[in-house]
């Protein structure tokens, strides 16, 4: 198995699942915001006000992109599926795994957005973004995993199954 990408909206559990599934399958742990942030010496935030939500997700797509990591699990940002460069990327060197969450579930665990780093359009609600994105959340994903009313441990125990059913040098 080469790499674990996980992909949905801001508050599914990305990076948290993430950590915990490395730990169980003694694989590194990747955050792409945190490398976006390393790279550029800004927060999310304040690239997101600085160059707005298209050259936000241009510097996105170039960072995730340029991934080549090795038995690593990948906690993307929740905007990478507007990069079809990066998708494609991502899905040649791993599993993309779709952190699926209800957008009522979500609305409850999710805080000021912009304090998140999520890109909004002027007007928009995380309803219309939740709309917006899932389908190209499943059109990117390898595989679906329901979160709804899972622990962490109940989600990356499923991808853990998932990954160890596949034949040796399958995605």
């Amino acid at each position: 198995m080469r790499n674990i990408v996980l992909i949905g909206m801001p508050g599914a559990g990305k990076s948290t699942v993430g950590v915990v599934l490395a730990k169980r399958l003694g694989f590194r742990f990747l955050d792409s915001d945190l490398v976006i942030q390393e790279r550029t010496g800004k927060l999310l935030q304040e690239l997101i006000a600085q160059l707005g939500d298209d050259g936000f997700r241009q510097v996105e797509e170039e960072v995730n992109a340029s991934l080549r990591p090795d038995r690593t699990v990948i906690a993307t940002g929740g905007s990478v599926i507007y990069g079809q460069r990066a998708m494609r990327s991502l899905r040649q060197i791993g599993t993309v795994f779709y952190l699926k969450l209800s957008c009522a579930s979500l609305k409850e665990r999710l805080g000021d957005l912009t304090e998140r780093g999520v890109t909004l359009r002027k007007g928009q609600s995380l309803e219309q973004l939740y709309e917006e994105r899932v389908p190209l959340y499943e059109r990117y994903a390898d595989a679906v995993i329901d979160c709804e009313k899972k622990s962490i441990r109940e989600i990356a125990e499923e991808i853990s199954a998932r990954c160890a059913a596949q034949p040796k040098g399958t995605p």
